[in-house]
């Protein structure tokens, strides 16, 4: 018996680990697909002050980062791109 429960316990781990890498994989999807959208979006309207759009960049990872979206390594490595552009 306590073989089974083992093996319960070890199936039950990995589908709650597969689950939670599907939904962070779906997350990080929905995100590139709306930064895309935002992106068009972009391209209709007049182009911005430089600073004004490093700023929108800036507050749009820090929307990313707070929904979960972007990981704290990969905000910084696009905060370093957005600051030295």
């Amino acid at each position: 018996m306590p073989g089974l429960l083992r093996g319960v316990a070890r199936t039950a781990m990995i589908a709650g680990t597969a689950t939670a890498v599907s939904n962070r994989v779906s997350r990080r999807q929905a995100g590139r697909w709306a930064r895309q959208g935002s992106e068009e979006q972009y391209e209709a309207e007049p182009a911005p002050e430089p600073m004004e759009a490093k700023l929108e960049q800036l507050r749009q990872l820090a929307d990313l980062k707070q929904q979960g979206i972007l990981t704290d390594a990969e905000v910084e490595t696009q905060k370093s791109r957005i600051l030295e552009s």
